[in-house]
């Protein structure tokens, strides 16, 4: 049955239905496709807003998974194709972290660009160096998309550089072109398999009707955000609704304030204040946001999906305490090195560790652990086990190996059976 608008005189919600609500916002009410297109694709980021990119990939990179959660299996090639090609469709930029977010928000996130540009970087400091940052632009030009060890080599620059993803010893080349990136004078292009960004102009990148598009004012970005995050988020605070792209929520020179942008929509007529049970904090509803009688969900979420980045929200949404242990050293992990959340239903009903071993022949999908909610209903390990296989499939790997520590491992080794 389709979902029905949430009634404008609401006051009160339940958990139940503000975890629906933000399910549906997040697309998992969406009518499957049996084989996802680019439109297929355009929807699930319109719901999402933004893809977060992480280098980690002992299972798949973190912008592939929050498509399958809400898609299914689907052709990685369309991502590729959306945010490589012409017509682009989405391009990265630091719009939550660094993310895959619609061409259409290059513009809003000017003022952004020009803070960092102001303050000669994001978290730290890049001397100026004119010269440096012209020939590293001319390079580019040059060059066209180009990762940063080739346009060191283009330089004659030592390539000797760090692959920490953060950067802590990054060459010249390498920090210029962060720098430059981050104030928008080069975009991501695309990456290596390595996982190299490729560098280019915006001009090469992104469509000339976005380059064009006029710039809003910092009020304007500010109002532009948070409309889009509460389209998103469906219901959410002031908080949330801030942390999604990653915005102030005080005002502050120059800067977009989530604060002000929400007290704007809420005399619009865009969000509505409302009350949600347990939350001490007061929410938003947006007025498109959709109430669903019923979430019929049964997928993983990366340990990067929108649905659990803010933490607090999460707990307080599906009573789930979610930390990402890949930074913790592996004597003091509880649960693993790479947990996805199991939604079923509306609920956050287990948790596993999961690891893609392609050494084999054939590749294995494999199990380190899996751990239920304490409410968990019966049915998590069969309807896990089936989410796994499918995983499984979509990932290329013939086979599962379930094993390690959590009370579903051995359920899901009975339920799975010999071989």
């Amino acid at each position: 049955m389709p979902p029905t608008a949430v009634p404008p005189t609401t006051q009160t919600l339940s958990r139940s239905q503000a975890r629906r609500v933000a399910l549906a916002a997040q697309g998992f009410t969406d009518p499957p496709h049996a084989t996802p297109t680019m439109r297929t694709l355009e929807r699930a980021l319109r719901r999402t807003g933004v893809l977060q990119v992480d280098s980690v990939n002992v299972l798949q990179r973190a912008h592939y998974v929050p498509l399958y959660s809400r898609m299914g299996p689907y052709d990685t090639a369309l991502l590729h194709r959306a945010a490589e090609r012409s017509p682009r469709r989405m391009v990265e930029y630091w719009a939550h972290v660094q993310a895959f977010m619609p061409v259409d928000l290059w513009p809003v996130m000017r003022h952004r660009m020009e803070d960092h540009r102001a303050r000669r970087g994001k978290w730290r400091v890049v001397e100026a160096d004119p010269a440096l940052e012209a020939g590293v632009l001319h390079a580019v030009d040059v060059l066209g998309a180009s990762t940063s060890r080739e346009v060191a080599a283009y330089l004659g620059e030592g390539a000797a550089s760090s692959k920490d993803h953060w950067g802590w010893n990054w060459s010249s080349t390498r920090r210029i072109l962060d720098y430059l990136f981050t104030v928008g004078d080069v975009a991501v292009a695309s990456r290596t398999a390595q996982f190299e960004i490729r560098y280019d102009l915006p001009e090469r990148v992104l469509p000339r009707e976005v380059l064009d598009a006029p710039v809003p004012d910092v009020a304007e970005a500010a109002v532009a955000l948070v409309r889009r995050a509460a389209r998103s988020h469906g219901v959410a605070t002031e908080r949330c609704l801030a942390d999604y792209y990653r915005m102030r929520a005080q005002p502050a020179p120059g800067l977009a304030s989530a604060r002000e942008a929400v007290a704007t929509l809420v005399e619009t007529g865009e969000l509505e204040p409302v009350r949600i049970e347990g939350w001490s904090r007061p929410a938003y509803l947006h007025r498109d946001a959709r109430l669903p009688r019923r979430v019929r969900a049964r997928t993983l979420l990366s340990p990067f999906d929108p649905v659990v980045w803010e933490r607090e929200r999460t707990e307080r949404l599906f009573g789930f305490r979610y930390r990402i242990e890949i930074y913790t050293p592996a004597a003091q992990r509880v649960h693993g090195y790479y947990v996805l959340p199991f939604l079923l239903g509306e609920q956050l009903v287990a948790r596993v560790d999961l690891k893609a071993d392609r050494r084999v022949p054939g590749g294995e999908l494999v199990v380190r652990g899996a751990f239920a909610e304490p409410d968990a209903p019966e049915e998590t390990a069969s309807e896990l086990l089936v989410e796994l296989q499918r995983m499984a499939t979509w990932l290329g790997l013939a086979g599962l190996r379930i094993e390690g520590r959590g009370d579903l491992v051995p359920r899901l080794g009975a339920l799975r059976g010999p071989g």
